[in-house]
């Protein structure tokens, strides 16, 4: 019985490891500085975050402004404001492409 709970867990591991994210086409590359708040620096220009703003990082998952390495490759989406709303911080393999 213990096999068979160990083999399932394992089982529902595989796909969560094989999962690709997508980043929108109309995103555009920029390096990454937090600034203060709810500012960030993308190539040198400061830019508001929009409320709600989601910044990724290299495993998916979201994380607060404070949090963002410094000089990082990114792809971001800003709203009908100019805001920032969208940010993923790039692997070395979406930084490459």
């Amino acid at each position: 019985m213990r096999a068979l709970c160990v083999l399932l867990l394992a089982s529902l591991a595989i796909p969560v490891s094989a999962q690709v994210r997508t980043i929108p086409r109309d995103a555009h590359r920029a390096q990454i500085r937090h600034v203060q708040a709810n500012i960030i620096e993308l190539n040198g220009v400061q830019v508001q975050l929009a409320s709600g703003a989601q910044i990724r990082d290299m495993s998916n998952l979201i994380i607060i402004p404070t949090s963002v390495p410094a000089g990082a490759l990114v792809k971001f989406r800003l709203d009908d404001n100019g805001q920032v709303r969208e940010v993923w911080i790039l692997t070395p393999t979406e930084a490459a492409q």
